[in-house]
């Protein structure tokens, strides 16, 4: 069979020691979502473990890879929707080209890190023994924990199963929260002895003060023009943007040149309708696609940034405003607090009328926030060079052989 060209996202280190001598090069491939289906965080965990490693003491050598996205149904069938099309080609490349990718690559490398828990089916494809999956939250497994909460069709459920066993072979799991890890226990998904706590880190655009050029000029521009809310993150239906929107408009009716900039995600139809009813959409500023330095800029000028989730595996989001000296405004979940502490505000999950006195009290007296200095010290002990470390130390206790 000839080999499908790997896409290397980085280049790769050349070390003339023996590939598992201890102290020598020992290769890592770190396995990342397909970048067509756009999911930032995902990618953002993946580029900043590469980068951080690279920075590292020469123990470990490693690549970003994933095979080439191929796009079949879409073009080919006549499946009503786009939406509908590229979902297909997203199952058939996950199931199906990337285990076969992986297959034709096994030698390349000593060890695999798989960045996103839903991609763990690949683990079938590996040797188990040598791989490890970030378990970011267990958002994907819903349908079969929860299954009168989220129904899902039966091929759904198959594949998600397909996947969870495929987490719960790999030979270490790590995880970003305490809770997270709770819950792994809790489910009986793996052995304690195989986890690892990691938090994230924050990447160097995110900082109190402008740093680099400014791509999107106009938007800042923009956004100078007066107070605005900021929400960051995509659109799925755990994030409460249904909330949000009510939020915005009870706050703007009080405060009505106030403004809500949404970053990431697309709306959804029922959205769209929400934000016709509520009559807001003059007052609305959707961007995607955005730098990391317009994205910090954007945090910077926001007069709070709202995190109104009903569940979140992490909520890096609010680790990146406080570095950003934001304001933080978040839905009071366990994982959030734990990441935020007493930098942020807390209110109950979906209680518009608390979210929107918050809102209001913190817009009219800026200064009963928690201060500023408390923001940036509480974001200063997350960084992605300890979470590397801790990642390559527990990879390095596989090769060695060394108990945890």
């Amino acid at each position: 069979m000839t080999e499908r060209p790997a896409r290397f996202l980085d280049a790769p280190h050349v070390d003339n020691a023996p590939p598992n001598a201890v102290g020598g090069n020992t290769r890592l491939a770190i396995l990342c979502d397909y970048l067509e289906e756009v999911w930032p965080s995902m990618d953002l965990c993946g580029e900043m473990l590469a980068r951080e490693l690279q920075l590292r003491p020469r123990d470990f050598s490693c690549q970003r890879l994933l095979p080439p996205f191929r796009r079949r149904l879409g073009r080919l069938t006549p499946l009503p929707f786009p939406g509908a099309r590229f979902n297909a080609d997203r199952l058939l490349n996950r199931l199906f080209d990337y285990p076969r990718f992986l297959r034709e690559h096994l030698q390349a490398f000593d060890y695999f890190h798989v960045v996103d828990q839903s991609y763990a089916h690949l683990v079938h494809s590996l040797p188990a023994e040598r791989t490890g999956v970030f378990c970011h939250d267990l958002d994907v497994f819903r349908c079969l924990f929860h299954p009168e909460q989220e129904p899902r069709p039966r091929w759904f459920r198959a594949m998600m199963r397909r996947c969870m066993r495929g987490f719960s072979k790999a030979a270490v799991v790590f995880h970003s929260t305490l809770r997270t890890r709770e819950l792994i226990l809790q489910h009986g998904l793996v052995s304690e002895d195989r986890l690892v706590h990691a938090p994230y880190g924050i990447a160097p655009e995110f900082c109190p003060q402008e740093s680099g050029t400014i791509e999107d000029a106009q938007l800042l521009a923009d956004l100078a023009r007066g107070p605005y809310l900021l929400h960051v993150g995509n659109c799925i239906p755990r994030k409460r943007i249904d909330v949000l929107l009510d939020v915005f408009a009870s706050v703007r009716s009080q405060i009505p040149d106030v403004r809500l900039v949404k970053v990431g995600g697309s709306w959804t139809p029922e959205q769209e309708a929400q934000i016709d009813r509520l009559e807001i959409g003059a007052s609305l500023v959707h961007k995607t696609d955005l730098s990391r330095a317009d994205l910090a800029a954007i945090y910077r000028g926001a007069s709070v940034v709202l995190l109104p989730s009903e569940a979140e595996g992490f909520g890096l989001p609010v680790i990146e405003a406080l570095a950003c000296g934001s304001v933080v405004v978040a839905s009071d979940l366990a994982t959030v607090r734990e990441v935020g502490g007493d930098a942020v505000v807390y209110c109950p999950v979906a209680d518009v009328p608390a979210w929107v006195d918050s809102v209001l009290r913190l817009l009219r007296d800026p200064a009963t926030a928690p201060a500023r200095g408390a923001r940036l010290q509480r974001a200063g002990r997350y960084t992605w060079a300890a979470h590397a470390q801790t990642i390559e130390e527990a990879y390095a206790r596989l090769r060695d052989g060394n108990p945890k």
